[in-house]
């Protein structure tokens, strides 16, 4: 990243396809949300920049959740692949964004001492992992697709399989941590999170598509998820013009 690079300035998230912070629906945000009103503060070169994150940090298994929690045996469940690109909103290809994900096993408990669900826990699945964007900002990973699980917010409330993803981009101000969903779970309608995003639009963009083409046969399916993270409006500098 060059010096004129990091100084970069990037736009203002969009609040309208943000969920608030919060919503009585959603009854843990009562007690999450601010209890007064956010501060404005002019990014620094800290948020301007970084984190840096080298390649050769990650082990060979880390973007597969099949094998990288193995003892000897497969885990349980159906095998699946989630690809897709990273871009900014220019459409930008963001390369080597650090793709950290997280999720509950096949059948819908998390590896986490504090998730009591009944499901079993499965002795070869971490539910963890990580993967980087190339330079066309393409990243994937390979894992099991997620169970639903039920949790205490209303009677008889009960997660739609998902994701975590956090991604970390060229700065901080691209940092972002969300919940990747599959196409046609009809637990989506009624979810209480997804609930509080106003917009039917983004709510969509949580929505992995299945994706036939990128099935490895007699192996996995496949989904597609691209992610937009911030866009930097570039400072114009004599050596460089606008593109």
């Amino acid at each position: 990243m060059g010096s004129d690079r990091a100084l970069d300035e990037y736009y203002p998230r969009d609040f309208a396809i943000h969920p608030p912070a919060y919503d009585p629906k959603y009854k843990t945000s009562v007690l999450r949300s601010p209890k007064q009103a956010l501060i404005s503060i002019d990014p620094s070169l800290t948020e301007l920049s970084g984190p840096m994150v080298a390649r050769s940090e990650l082990q060979a298994l880390d973007h597969d959740l099949i094998l990288n929690y193995s003892h000897g045996a497969l885990p349980i469940g159906e095998r699946m692949i989630v690809h897709g690109y990273i871009t900014d909103e220019h459409a930008r290809p963001v390369p080597g964004a650090l793709v950290e994900i997280w999720q509950a096993n096949a059948g819908g408990r998390y590896r986490h001492s504090n998730d009591r669900y009944l499901a079993p826990l499965d002795p070869n699945f971490g539910g963890c992992g990580r993967t980087m964007s190339d330079e066309n900002g393409y990243y994937f990973f390979r894992t099991i697709r997620p169970g639903p699980y039920p949790w205490r917010n209303r009677m008889n409330d009960w997660r739609p399989a998902h994701i975590h993803f956090a991604l970390s981009g060229e700065s901080w101000c691209q940092r972002l941590i969300t919940q990747m969903y599959f196409e046609g779970d009809p637990l989506i309608q009624s979810d209480a999170i997804l609930g509080t995003i106003a917009n039917p639009e983004a709510v969509q963009q949580l929505v992995a598509r299945f994706d036939r083409d990128a099935a490895v046969p007699f192996d996995a399916l496949a989904y597609r998820f691209d992610i937009v993270l911030r866009g930097r409006r570039a400072t114009l500098f004599e050596s460089r013009l606008p593109e």
